[in-house]
């Protein structure tokens, strides 16, 4: 027998001995942290109807038992756990001889490599909680002199480093922003949750909690940095700008010292609260539920598989009582995202009691700020999503500004490049740099290779989201972290049922390679002009239409025809794995261009056999006419697309004189016979009626356009630019509308609608004599 199991054999004994000694009620309140006595009887309710969680538990429960039985060290949140839900003294003991171990060593954490040294890290703030958790679970089962040595090791070991590192006044190396965001939220919180639990046994442990909680609002707060180029933690609308991944970390690490926070002290109310909830909704705007494994979108350093389950678990534990959290978590509740795996993530599962079959949030949803933005054809399990990126660069956020990513029939067909292990060289030569991501080059470059290390000066943004139902529509300007190369680099989103058009407005300092990229899940298959994404019953086409189309016949015999090229990549997350994207550019150089290219999104009911171009660029599918017919539409300073699709005809008008070439006059044009200075315009008819009258139009969409005209009728009148989309459906009209502060708009109208909606909100129609007028003022919001 070894001698490591005699001394195991030996405490046992003295513990069952000691044991009948101290009373079975939980002294001081312990446990109190996490796994508290109400906590575990739900548990232990739980495993008699879920057999997941049963499963979960007796995994956990087989696995530490086996590891005592060898003489091994276990998990010691699985011991503690163990010791709550039996009472079996030996977990107890297991779980002691950890903490004596624990609290032996030299240290935690350290990095010997920086200057000053940092004696603090991830790996302390993660032994902090680990051993927090234990000394609060076997508190009872401690001698004084235990209790005593434990906290005064936790002390020395855990949270004076961490506290000297990252909050004291004398010794500390860190600000809010000088390490990634998430490992302030980490060190600093689990020095929280450890001064939390030893606060019996050191009293000005209760100060240091109070401390941290406090300094926890100004993490909240922070708001960047101009001089080291560093953004704010949180978006306005609550996203988290270092990726869906790290959001879920970083949260977690608050919320777990906010519930421990509240079950020590009672419940507290911040000033960030308000942000909980949003940066909790940031997360359900950014999965992808499906029939499979639910997914999430996977900007910067992140997963496709990432969630928000802990910190909406840890929400819902704090009494946020949002239904659109228990869809979320009933979304996950069948895959390996539920997180169950872990001791806390166990005991804090919920009851599944309230379903909703959708959330209560808008489908789209647009985060400025960090420049995310999400729009989607509905909530339900397998519709599309359309992500865009075109934000910051810097730490976990990559040099992507202007990509997108494409969810459709429960696929990710059209893919971020991802990452890999920071210790790897292909994480720096590769996947952080703009050509593995979906947006556009000029002779093989975009953002500089130092921003996501320097961080970016100049942003990404996007702006107008609009989501009108069946047109949605959104504008990214990737030009400020690309100005090196692009005076203009402008990429418009339009979707428009079952087409997306991203529309290109680039300019360059002087002529050179455009370059369109293109990252797909499955191998790419060009059929005629169109290139065919497919991952099982998930399919898209991709469809170059300006500069020009891709050949359908040899490339040889149509010089000036689109050129694709194959290049190499890395598999997302493995770095020996290659993998083909593609690059769309135009036969020559060219200083400015626009490109648009148009994404068919298929299902059952319109995929093409065989796909053709007619000699009017007109193309379609033989045999199949559910697939949307596209038209090009080519005039003076006019490039468009005519769309036919269901009982609709939709014409796009992007006009070439508002592209900035002119200075100090308006851009006014006549497309098709419409009068208008719109950037672009868009008209919506039925496909059998008179398409030159506006009065039979169902939907327009006017892009930074202050009027549109068409024979001596004013459809649209205002004196300021705007974005806006409206729609008329039997007499009831939805108007989405944004621009400057103030807006005074005049609309077409020939009778008063029986219901008018601005922006969602029922509106009380101002209508006199065939005119509507609609006003927005921002102003007296702010002044009230």
């Amino acid at each position: 027998m070894c001698s490591r199991y005699k001394i195991y054999l030996t405490l046992l004994l003295l513990y069952v001995v000691f044991i009948p000694a101290i009373s079975q009620d939980r002294q001081a309140g312990h446990p109190f942290l996490f796994f508290t006595k109400d906590r575990v009887q739900h548990l232990q309710e739980t495993i008699k109807k879920d057999t997941a969680i049963a499963r979960a538990w007796s995994d956990m429960k087989t696995k530490v038992d086996r590891l005592l039985a060898e003489s091994k060290e276990a998990n010691i949140e699985v011991l503690s756990l163990a010791w709550c839900m039996t009472g079996d003294v030996k977990y107890a003991v297991a779980a002691r001889s950890n903490l004596l171990q624990l609290i032996d060593r030299k240290q935690w954490d350290g990095m010997d490599d920086r200057t000053p040294r940092w004696n603090s890290g991830l790996n302390t703030a993660h032994t902090c909680f680990s051993a927090a958790v234990a000394f609060d679970c076997i508190y009872v089962y401690l001698t004084p002199a235990d209790r005593k040595q434990i906290a005064q090791g936790i002390l020395q070991l855990g949270i004076k480093p961490l506290l000297d590192d990252w909050i004291s006044e004398d010794k500390r190396i860190h600000s809010l922003n000088s390490m990634g965001h998430n490992w302030w939220s980490a060190c600093a919180y689990m020095a929280g949750v450890a001064s939390i639990a030893v606060r019996q046994e050191i009293p000005e442990a209760t100060e240091w909690a109070h401390t941290i909680m406090q300094a926890s609002k100004e993490w909240f707060a922070f708001s960047g940095s101009v001089l080291e180029n560093k953004p704010s933690n949180f978006d306005a609308a609550g996203g988290f700008y270092e990726s869906i991944s790290y959001a879920d970390f970083g949260m977690s690490e608050y919320l777990y010292f906010r519930l421990a926070y509240t079950h020590a002290f009672g419940a507290v109310k911040m000033p960030y609260d308000v942000m909980l909830e949003k940066t909790a909704d940031w997360f359900i705007n950014g999965c992808y539920p499906n029939s499979n494994r639910m997914m999430s979108l996977n900007f910067g350093d992140s997963n496709p598989f990432a969630t928000g389950v802990k910190p909406i678990k840890l929400m819902l534990a704090l009494g946020y009582k949002k239904e659109q959290y228990q869809w979320y978590l009933q979304e996950v509740k069948n895959s390996v995202s539920r997180d169950i795996t872990s001791p806390v993530g166990l005991v804090l599962e919920p009851d599944y009691d309230n379903k909703i079959s959708v959330p209560a949030l808008p489908p789209s949803a647009i985060y400025s700020d960090m420049g995310w933005a999400m729009l989607r054809s509905s909530w339900n399990k397998n519709a599309t999503l359309l992500g865009i990126k075109c934000g910051y660069t810097w730490n976990h956020a990559h040099a992507d500004a202007g990509s997108f990513v494409l969810y459709h029939r429960g696929k990710n067909l059209l893919i971020d490049g991802g990452d890999v292990n920071y210790g790897l060289p292909e994480y720096s030569s590769y996947f952080v740099r703009s050509e593995a991501h979906n947006v556009m080059l000029f002779n093989g470059q975009a953002q500089d290779s130092q921003d996501q290390y320097h961080a970016v000066k100049n942003p990404g943004r996007l702006y107008n989201l609009i989501d009108a139902g069946k047109l949605k529509y959104i504008l990214a300007d990737a030009t400020g972290p690309t100005s090196h190369f692009f005076l203009r680099n402008y990429r418009n989103f339009l979707w428009v049922g079952n087409v997306i058009l991203v529309i290109d407005d680039v300019k360059t300092y002087e002529p050179g390679k455009f370059e369109w990229l293109l990252h797909a899940e499955k191998d790419v298959k060009q059929k005629g002009p169109d290139l065919e994404i497919t991952c099982d019953s998930a399919s898209v086409l991709v469809r170059p239409l300006f500069p020009e189309m891709l050949p359908t016949g040899y490339p040889h015999d149509f010089p000036e025809k689109m050129k694709l090229e194959e290049r190499v990549g890395i598999k997302d997350r493995d770095a020996k794995t290659k993998i083909t994207y593609y690059a769309i550019s135009p036969a020559e150089p060219s200083r400015q261009t626009k490109f648009i290219t148009a994404i068919l999104l298929l299902d059952d009911a319109n995929k093409p056999i065989k796909t053709f171009t007619g000699s009017s660029g007109a193309s379609g599918a033989a045999g199949r006419t559910n697939l949307p017919i596209l038209e090009k539409l080519e005039g003076k300073d006019m490039i468009g697309v005519k769309i036919t699709q269901g009982e609709e005809v939709t014409y796009i008008y992007f006009n070439l004189l508002a592209d900035g070439r002119l200075m100090h006059r308006n851009s006014i044009n006549t497309m098709n016979g419409w009068e208008t200075d719109a950037y672009m315009l868009v008209i919506t008819f039925p496909e059998k009626s008179d398409t030159g009258n506006p009065d039979d139009a169902t939907e327009y969409f006017v892009s930074n356009g202050s009027f549109l005209r068409k024979d001596e009728k004013v459809i649209v009148h205002s004196l300021s630019k705007v974005f806006m989309s409206v729609q008329h459906d039997d007499g009831k009209l939805n108007v989405h509308l944004q621009g400057q502060p103030i807006i005074n708009v005049k609309l077409l109208a020939n009778k008063k609608p029986t219901v008018l909606r601005v922006n969602d909100v029922n509106t009380s129609p101002i209508y006199t004599k065939g005119k509507l007028k609609i006003v927005l003022d921002e102003t007296a919001k702010s002044d009230r």
